[in-house]
């Protein structure tokens, strides 16, 4: 139950981010839906939330254990390089599939990851709570 309410959260974030961060389709980070249906625009979101939090599970696990000397030397802020990587390594992988996240270029991705995170923080400061009182409860 707790990885669905993870990718939920990610799919709202994911969505939140393209409506700051998306340009007109061509620049900046967008989603190119299954079908233009409500229903496809919420399965491409749910696809996309699910393809990221694997891609982050796997991938950004290593990446982030390998550059442990760059996260020290810039005092943390190659965090934001490595997720502005992650995005874009979901954007690839969406699209080997037809469909999904579009990132226009790095630096796109680094700012949508910026986005993503602090929408993600500000979902999971409102989700959380109400899972911390229902373990008190049992």
């Amino acid at each position: 139950m707790a990885f669905v309410i993870r990718v939920l959260i990610s799919a709202v974030s994911l969505w939140f981010t393209t409506l700051i961060v998306g340009g007109n389709g061509n620049t900046g980070v967008w989603v190119d839906p299954l079908s233009d249906t409500a229903v496809g625009v919420t399965f491409t979101f749910l696809v996309v939330a699910f393809i990221f939090g694997l891609v982050n599970a796997t991938l950004g696990t290593v990446i982030r254990i390998v550059s442990i000397p760059l996260y020290i030397i810039t005092l943390g802020l190659f965090a934001f390089i490595v997720n502005g990587l992650m995005l874009l390594l979901t954007a690839w992988f969406s699209d080997l599939i037809g469909f999904g996240l579009r990132v226009d270029g790095f630096w796109w991705g680094v700012l949508g990851a910026i986005v993503l995170s602090l929408f993600t923080w500000a979902i999971n400061l409102v989700v959380k709570p109400s899972q911390d009182s229902k373990r008190d409860r049992d």
